[in-house]
């Protein structure tokens, strides 16, 4: 976990270098404002969205839950978890806290994989808000076709690794 913070840390030294040979004290100052703005909204939101989370693991069937969207749950259970990724709603705050819940009770990697990225694809109140009054139609079906398989391909390619060891974070848990 540590190499992935010295990694990010890294690439914001370099940023930050780039920025400030481009664009002076004004730059990092303009970055620094406009990062600490995002971080305020997101402190304000993740400690409701984690909550949330923790609310929903302790009213979902847990046992019910690992039988469709288990480790052994297979093609099936990658296509069901793919497609309800789709149905998600909300963005990160939201969806990120539902696949844990799903982590905890038992999924799957492959089937985590599917689900997140069946809400990145698919994500159905984007679709209706923005990209079809945006795009049309006639675009978003053409997109949604051509996408349809990703997301179980993800959780395929997963499951084909055989990644062993990944563990439900500490705080879910329960």
């Amino acid at each position: 976990m540590i190499t992935g913070y010295i990694i990010v840390w890294f690439f914001v030294l370099v940023l930050t270098i780039f920025v400030f040979k481009n664009k002076g004290y004004k730059g990092i100052k303009r970055s620094g404002v406009f990062a600490g703005n995002q971080a305020i909204s997101i402190g304000r939101k993740m400690p409701f969205a984690l909550l949330s989370a923790a609310f929903i693991a302790q009213i979902v069937p847990i046992e019910e839950l690992s039988n469709i969207v288990g480790p052994e749950s297979g093609l099936l259970g990658i296509t069901i978890s793919a497609l309800l990724g789709g149905l998600l709603p909300g963005g990160p705050m939201t969806s990120f806290p539902i696949a844990l819940i799903f982590f905890a009770g038992g999924a799957g990697a492959p089937q985590i994989v599917a689900l997140i990225s069946g809400w990145s694809i698919f994500a159905i109140h984007r679709v209706l808000v923005f990209e079809a009054p945006t795009m049309g139609w006639s675009f978003v079906t053409i997109r949604l076709i051509s996408c349809a398989l990703l997301p179980i391909l993800a959780g395929l390619i997963v499951e084909l690794l055989s990644i062993d060891g990944l563990n439900v974070p500490p705080a879910l848990a329960f």
